[in-house]
């Protein structure tokens, strides 16, 4: 029997990038999307500020997503560099996913807290929805694409203060069984007796 540490070892070992032209067309459910929340809700955030918000893109809200991707892409680019191939590349994510979650924050009065640690604490939270999709058997990864600076506006999010990327989720037509190397422990820590 697996011990608890060696189960979330494991579990954060298999966490991978999968993208979404690697997804299978699928829905995902609102009750797996709620236990990636219900996950992500129980990060470390100083002082209980919980500054992470999730707007979850399913349905035809993933039409829409593609939409402004597409919109924001067109406008927001130079005759110079665009590329069909791009923004046609930036509007079909969405529509290859089974959701999108835009990771979102609300801040706090820097007085109260540095802005970094609010940030800090939505990528932890965004570390414990991955591994809850990973859990689920569900693919996904975090992109910042630019559009990001104006979603908040473009969907007229109340109370948000900025979006700081968008959650690809899908069903993975394969599950990756890569071996990844990471550095000896000996090479990133330092112990001082």
């Amino acid at each position: 029997m697996k011990s608890d540490f060696q189960i979330i070892l494991d579990n954060i070992q298999k966490r991978r990038s999968i993208y979404p032209h690697n997804f299978k067309q699928g829905a995902i459910s609102q009750d797996i999307i709620n236990d990636l929340v219900e996950a992500a809700r129980w990060a470390p955030n100083h002082k209980m500020t919980e500054p992470w918000r999730f707007v979850i893109f399913t349905e035809d809200g993933l039409n829409k997503l593609s939409k402004f991707l597409g919109e924001y892409y067109r406008s927001n680019t130079s005759q110079e560099v665009f590329s069909q191939e791009k923004m046609q590349k930036a509007a079909e994510k969405p529509l290859q996913s089974g959701a999108v979650i835009a990771i979102c924050i609300t801040r706090s009065p820097e007085a109260v807290i540095p802005s970094w640690e609010e940030t800090a604490a939505v990528a932890c939270a965004v570390q414990n929805l991955w591994l809850t999709a990973s859990a689920h058997q569900l693919g996904g990864y975090w992109s910042t694409p630019a559009a990001i600076s104006e979603l908040v506006r473009y969907f007229e999010l109340k109370d948000i203060t900025n979006c700081l990327g968008l959650f690809y989720l899908g069903w993975p037509t394969e599950l990756p069984n890569i071996v990844r190397k990471r550095k000896a422990i000996e090479e990133i820590s330092f112990y001082i007796k």
